[in-house]
């Protein structure tokens, strides 16, 4: 099992954690908001932390809550990820939700997926990201040369990621406003081939139709049928998950059953190392290539 952390990801940086809570700068900007695996105390007080936020997420009810600012504290600003060639850029804004647009952890994958895409045999490798949020994946995969299909159910952060592509100096990535397990299985039935595939389903969701997802109940036939798209002979693939009570065993045993012949099979969790010293884990993956 490995440890995975972003190593390179100059403009962000978790400083402090616990009670819950974290306290991240990302760029110019400091925000502090529900952190639910931070279950230890925090190392700097309650003051520093409101001296030092420009944003600080108070929850109201049990999804939703509202940011307090300060004056200098804009609605939406953008952050650069800038490490052995790959260059994007990434619109960030305070969501009544606490998200703010990125998974800075998934930084450890994005170097993954743009060595990746690079090292496939294809000349043009067809990608696939499901459930891709804002893209930072996508970006990642086509900023290396990948045609990239991107699925997500919720229009609003397809309309985010293009802003992502946009800001980045990228293009034709192909937007698709689908549920991710329907996409899935009209490919099979389409017969069609990716090099890559990237998955990082919710612990629960919905579709573009209601469709219900439940990540124990679901994840098992979506792996079935992402196998049948996968490229035997030139690939590589990602899965991620964020949820409570989700082990890194699991994925190993998900991906050896579906996937027996995998090489470079590799699986553990993704954290983020605080400048105090505390990590946090955010999450298990399983990924491997060809």
């Amino acid at each position: 099992m490995e440890l995975l952390t972003p190593l390179h990801f100059k403009n962000y940086e978790l400083l402090d954690c616990g009670n819950f809570q974290k306290l991240e700068r990302f760029g110019d900007f400091i925000t502090a908001r529900p952190e639910p695996q931070a279950v230890w105390q925090k190392k700097w007080s309650d003051a520093e932390w409101k001296s030092k936020a420009h944003a600080i997420f108070e929850q109201r009810g049990s999804h939703q809550g509202e940011w307090i600012t300060k004056k200098d504290m804009p609605d939406n600003w953008k952050i650069n990820y800038n490490y052995n060639g790959l260059n994007i850029n990434l619109k960030l804004a305070l969501t009544q939700f606490k998200h703010i647009g990125i998974f800075p952890e998934q930084a450890a994958n994005w170097d993954y997926i743009f060595e990746c895409v690079k090292t496939l045999k294809a000349h043009t490798p067809k990608v696939l990201n499901l459930f891709a949020y804002t893209g930072g994946a996508t970006l990642a995969a086509k900023a290396a040369g990948a045609d990239v299909v991107h699925v997500d159910s919720i229009k609003q952060v397809i309309n985010w990621a293009n802003e992502n592509m946009e800001m980045s100096n990228l293009n034709d990535v192909r937007w698709t406003l689908e549920d991710a397990g329907k996409y899935v299985q009209r490919e099979v039935r389409r017969l069609k081939k990716y090099q890559g595939i990237m998955l990082d389903p919710p612990a629960y969701g919905l579709g573009t139709k209601g469709e219900r997802w439940k990540l124990e109940d679901m994840i098992d036939g979506l792996l079935a049928d992402c196998k049948k798209i996968l490229d035997p002979e030139d690939h590589f693939f990602i899965l991620n998950t964020y949820s409570l009570g989700f082990s890194s065993l699991i994925i190993e045993n998900l991906l050896s059953y579906h996937f027996p012949k995998a090489g470079n099979l590799k699986f553990g969790e993704l954290y983020l190392h605080a400048s105090t010293g505390s990590k946090l884990p955010l999450g298990v993956f399983g990924r491997f290539k060809s």
